[in-house]
């Protein structure tokens, strides 16, 4: 005699850590890519403008003269 059995198993998610573990991802990653595009203005500038005019420029930017 065959019986069947039925059974169920329930999963218990811990929803505000998963949504924080997502939300630093998403974080980080932005975090990354505005790092990176920062150092490719960066080496950018250096190369059309050298660095003395860089540093010039910076001075300038700040003290307004």
């Amino acid at each position: 005699m065959n019986t069947n059995t039925n059974t169920t198993q329930r999963t218990q998610v811990d929803a505000a850590y998963e949504t924080s573990k997502f939300a630093l991802g998403v974080g980080l990653s932005m975090a990354a890519l505005v790092g990176i595009w920062g150092a490719a203005s960066l080496i950018s500038a250096l190369a059309s403008n050298g660095p003395v005019a860089l540093v010039k420029s910076l001075f300038t930017a700040i003290t307004g003269i």
